[in-house]
């Protein structure tokens, strides 16, 4: 078995692509390098292997490491929508900018992402017995950050954006996990089921260790930013609705 084999994936389409990877991880390929990625569509969907590394050099299509469990993606380009969609374990490091719904559902794993996202990142997250999903994001988000938000980690960097985020309805229906954030939100601008705190001990080691490894990804000292202010956004009630309902 060769250490690492490279798939040009120019002329092929999704199906295709996807296909050739599978095959590949079906015949003990531990190491994958894909070139010449065209906005091709579920690469690394639902593959469960912790110890196969997929490199991709161009533009990833919607759903990267959708169910994934365990592998390693590192993405040198943009990705569109839906990176980690349900993403059990794993990592996703984005050498770019993603697109909207980053982590989708996702019930484990880390998602790294070296630029700016777009909205509903986060959305729906949860934590599931001791998996705690974790989304890093350096540049800054769009609306509805956090949105329905059941469990997990998120931060926001905002490394050469402005510290005050400008994003609508963060936290919208939250009612689990952590979002930190490097800098400070409007008041106006938060979901009323969440309230705005400053970061305890707990939370700078939490952090701490989170952006020692962000940093590692992208290759600089991340750790320096917790010099900055960050807060922390959770949220007030487990079940912010339950007064909706008749049980």
């Amino acid at each position: 078995m060769v250490d690492m084999i490279t798939v040009d994936a120019l002329n092929m389409d999704s199906k295709q692509l996807n296909r050739k990877i599978k095959e590949l991880v079906s015949q003990g390929q531990k190491e994958i390098n894909i070139i010449n990625v065209l906005g091709q569509r579920f690469i690394g969907n639902g593959i469960q292997d912790n110890s196969l590394k997929i490199t991709i050099h161009g533009v990833a299509g919607n759903d990267l490491g959708m169910f994934m469990e365990g592998v390693s993606i590192e993405l040198f380009g943009n990705a569109q929508d839906g990176v980690g969609n349900t993403l059990n374990g794993g990592t996703i490091s984005v050498h770019g900018n993603a697109g909207d719904v980053v982590g989708y559902a996702a019930r484990g794993g880390k998602i790294f992402i070296e630029k700016n996202v777009g909205y509903r990142v986060g959305i729906h997250m949860k934590e599931f017995e001791n998996n705690v999903p974790v989304i890093v994001v350096g540049g800054s988000a769009g609306s509805f950050l956090g949105e329905y938000m059941a469990g997990g980690i998120l931060v926001i960097l905002n490394i050469n954006s402005p510290k005050i985020m400008k994003a609508d309805a963060i936290g919208t229906g939250m009612h689990g996990g952590k979002i930190y954030i490097r800098g400070d939100v409007d008041i106006n601008n938060i979901g009323k089921e969440v309230v705005i705190l400053d970061i305890d001990d707990n939370d700078y080691k939490i952090l701490k260790n989170i952006l020692k490894e962000f940093g590692n990804k992208f290759n600089f000292n991340a750790v320096e930013l917790l010099k900055d202010k960050f807060i922390k956004l959770k949220a007030i009630s487990h079940r912010p609705y339950g007064n909706l309902y008749a049980y």
